[in-house]
């Protein structure tokens, strides 16, 4: 069973995905990015090597700046409250099956055209303890989605037939990150960068690929943010 240092890092967490990032996070909890990860991830005392604790009084503050109630942070919470999911807690390494997002049907029959794409996977299975140590920063788990990578314009973050893993409860740009997401019926894996006036800017990691504008007359939809990716290499 975690314990209580775990459960309020785990909430810590969670307070960073309704927030929309670290920085958002400690900007709404009134403290400094690195004092909020340092909470979130149990910085390690330097004479004990052991992570820190939080202080109550400090879980209480940080309750009221979200407003959330006194003992929220204390409490697991979402996905922890059910039987499948307490089990979890205690077993980390029950498996956990990340199923393939799927686009068809958003835009009719035909789905959304993924370009270039060399076939699909159609899961992956990982141990509780791998995706609380590898992913960050995902509201839950059932919200959590692979997806294939296609094209090469993302290289060299990741070869087109990579896995990546996306958070699909994110349908917004609050920040700039790496999104998948469709104009048109044409789907696409970019970093998005908010523009002043202009709308969002989609960035291809590939030099060879130039950045192009996505404005407000752009039927756009956000399918997710990208939280992991694999670069496979060939030998």
């Amino acid at each position: 069973m975690k314990d209580i240092d775990q459960i309020r890092r785990d909430n810590l967490r969670s307070l960073e995905a309704e927030a929309g990032g670290p920085s958002a996070a400690a900007k709404l909890l009134e403290m400094s990015p690195a004092q909020f990860m340092n909470l979130r991830d149990g910085a390690k005392d330097s004479k004990t090597g052991k992570p820190r604790g939080m202080r109550k009084d400090t879980a209480r503050r940080i309750e009221s700046a979200a407003g959330k109630p006194p003992g929220w942070l204390d409490t697991p919470h979402g996905e922890n409250q059910t039987g499948e999911q307490l089990e979890a807690i205690e077993n980390p390494r029950l498996c956990v099956t990340i199923g393939r997002y799927d686009t068809g049907g958003r835009m009719g029959l035909s789905g959304v055209e993924l370009r270039d794409q060399p076939g699909v996977i159609e899961s992956l299975k990982v141990s509780r303890e791998w995706l609380e140590k590898n992913v960050r920063g995902y509201s839950q788990t059932n919200s959590l989605c692979v997806v294939t990578g296609f094209g090469d314009s993302m290289r060299p973050m990741f070869n087109s037939g990579d896995p990546l893993i996306i958070d699909s409860s994110v349908k917004a740009v609050e920040f700039d990150a790496v999104y998948f997401f469709r104009v048109g019926n044409e789907g696409f894996i970019k970093r998005l960068q908010r523009v002043p006036g202009k709308g969002l800017l989609a960035i291809s990691e590939n030099p060879a690929y130039r950045d192009w504008v996505i404005d407000e007359t752009m039927d756009l939809e956000v399918f997710g943010r990208v939280l992991k990716v694999w670069r496979s290499e060939d030998f």
